[in-house]
């Protein structure tokens, strides 16, 4: 039995930022303990030159977002980078996983060689779908739900590995 692109895309990314969410609710439920503020919150970060917990979030979502689009060969939906709350945060999780999940198997199967073109700030990167999936959007995707998850760890939530694998 085959994997396929739609498979090994769609649902992967709704469970991981679905899990993300729920890491999130854990962090502001130790955070709000702590009295620590949302807009100190989401600009944690483990070390002065990374990117802070919002965008950790942003570009999580941004990358179940384009992914999608992009295997379906539709335009990305743009999304705002304007979150400065955590009830903002979780909207921006819910609206990309509607948006994802609006997405049918019947777009994306079949985008194993489908050409992806990237503008991006390092230069343009040309791939196949199967490539863009596999080598692009899941590592970066699955890179900044880990970043989201030590943030917290380092905080000293109580989270473990089932709380960012989720469910089985």
């Amino acid at each position: 039995m085959s994997l396929s692109m739609y498979q090994a895309s769609v649902p992967v990314f709704v469970r991981a930022l679905g899990n993300l969410r729920q890491v999130l609710q854990k962090g502001e439920a130790h955070a709000k303990a702590k009295g620590v503020t949302d807009a100190v919150l989401l600009q944690t970060r483990l070390v002065p030159d990374m990117l802070p917990l919002v965008k950790q979030v942003q570009i999580a979502c941004d990358m179940a977002c384009r992914g999608s689009a992009r295997l379906a060969g539709a335009e990305p939906k743009s999304f705002e980078d304007n979150e400065a709350t955590m009830a903002e945060l979780y909207d921006r999780i819910d609206r990309a996983v509607a948006y994802v999940q609006s997405f049918k198997a019947e777009q994306i199967d079949g985008s194993e060689s489908r050409a992806i073109h990237l503008k991006m700030r390092s230069g343009e990167l040309d791939l196949q779908g199967q490539s863009y999936l596999l080598q692009f959007i899941l590592p970066n995707l699955f890179f900044h739900c880990t970043t989201a998850y030590n943030l917290f760890r380092g905080m000293g939530v109580e989270i473990g590995k089932n709380d960012f694998i989720g469910d089985i």
